[in-house]
């Protein structure tokens, strides 16, 4: 059987690792209780979530048990990693909302049934809890201040000030390592590359406090061949909620990847085997919308299921292929009388303030010709509405 270690390494998932021949045999020898964390900052995870879903379904799909760790007593304090700002706390009936969101989408892509079946755990149930002496004694001994500052999710937020609230999230985030350690034999946190510093913690604090093997494994981080990060639009993040990114504007964001990314994306995101995707982005020109076409619709389809990715997709070509009878529709009141309120009344804008900004900045077309003032008043009955080059809606009203 392949090391699951080759499969990650040959679609290009990993970036670090730590006592990397070590974690090889492990991998290769036993199922192996891994993690990897979740802060529930929004009810609804995003495209930035999908690669480390995707990692984890492979992980699973090799043998080994998936913990998702939800960061319900991490999120009170906030995670300084890539942030010039501090984090927003939130609630604990907010954080146990996104929670149970979280859990419906995860349900998508791992098993939580049967043999290695993956399991939801919450570091509120021993965060919230600590005493705060007992903390210092047992985990804060293993620490030295002066690697700590040395970490880059702590140098970007030196100059403006970081608070002592944040310093002690690594430590948070290391003492979740050795508690499930202690309690499912988890010797593995994988995460972004973002993280290498807290998860590089965790794993060392196991080694110096229990004296047990514990591994670190980061991935590169979803990011265009320009080095720009993906999964935002002029809108916000591409959720995996459709009541925050529809199926259709969904399948759209990935059918418009940049040439230069489709064969990576196919390669992180999908399970398509590696030789077909060779195949899909063999002609770097005009064909490789095929590829496009094919990477838009898996992943529809791994979040929003079979039907809906095959809508997305007819939508789609009869809206910029030329084919009849497919174009989304999207319905008005019999009041609505301005593009602006149409823009509202459609999804296509969340606040007047937006729908403003999307005709100021020429992104809404109406039939065909660019709006330049929001309040301009609609045609009777109904009309194709643009916002930019990309979605196309047929507005009737009713």
């Amino acid at each position: 059987m392949t090391n699951i270690m080759d499969t990650l390494r040959a679609r290009g998932f990993i970036k670090q690792t730590v006592y990397e021949d070590e974690l090889y045999a492990l991998l290769g020898s036993e199922s192996v209780p891994f993690y990897t964390g979740y802060d529930p900052t929004a009810d609804s995870l995003h495209v930035g979530h999908f690669m480390q879903l995707v990692a984890m379904k492979h992980m699973q799909d090799a043998g080994h048990k998936p913990i998702i760790l939800i960061g319900g007593g991490t999120a009170m304090i906030g995670d300084p990693t890539g942030r010039t700002d501090m984090r927003s706390m939130m609630t604990k009936e907010t954080i146990a909302y996104h929670v149970e969101c979280f859990k419906k989408q995860m349900a998508r892509f791992l098993r939580f049934e049967g043999e290695n079946a993956a399991i939801i755990v919450n570091n509120a149930d021993w965060l919230l809890d600590l005493n705060y002496v007992d903390f210092l004694r047992d985990i804060g001994a293993h620490f030295s201040v002066n690697k700590m500052l040395t970490a880059e999710c702590f140098k970007s937020r030196m100059e403006r000030g970081l608070s002592f609230l944040e310093f002690n999230y690594m430590l948070m985030q290391a003492y979740d390592f050795l508690v499930l350690h202690q309690k499912y034999g988890c010797s593995l946190e994988l995460g972004g590359d973002d993280q290498w510093s807290n998860i590089l913690a965790g794993a060392d604090l196991i080694r110096r406090k229990e004296h047990k093997p514990a591994y670190a494994m980061t991935f590169r981080l979803l990011t265009t061949s320009e080095g720009k990060k993906m999964g935002k639009t002029q809108k916000g993040a591409v959720w995996l909620d459709e009541n925050k990114t529809s199926p259709y504007e969904f399948y759209q964001y990935w059918r418009n990847t940049n040439d230069a990314d489709v064969e990576t994306c196919l390669k992180l995101l999908t399970f398509l085997p590696l030789e077909e995707i060779a195949e899909l982005c063999r002609y770097p020109d005009e064909r490789i919308n095929a590829a496009k076409e094919r990477l838009a619709f898996e992943l529809t389809r791994m979040v929003h299921g079979e039907e809906k990715a095959a809508a997305a997709q007819a939508q789609a070509k009869s809206a910029f292929g030329g084919e009849a009878g497919g174009m989304p529709e999207a319905h008005i009141s019999e009041t609505c009388a301005t593009v602006l309120q149409a823009l509202l009344e459609t999804g296509l804008a969340k606040s007047n303030g937006e729908a403003r900004r999307l005709v100021e900045q020429g992104g809404v077309s109406l039939n065909g010709e660019r709006v330049t003032n929001a309040n301009a008043p609609l045609p009777e009955g109904g009309f194709t509405l643009f916002k930019g080059k990309k979605i196309r809606l047929s507005v009737v009203r009713g």
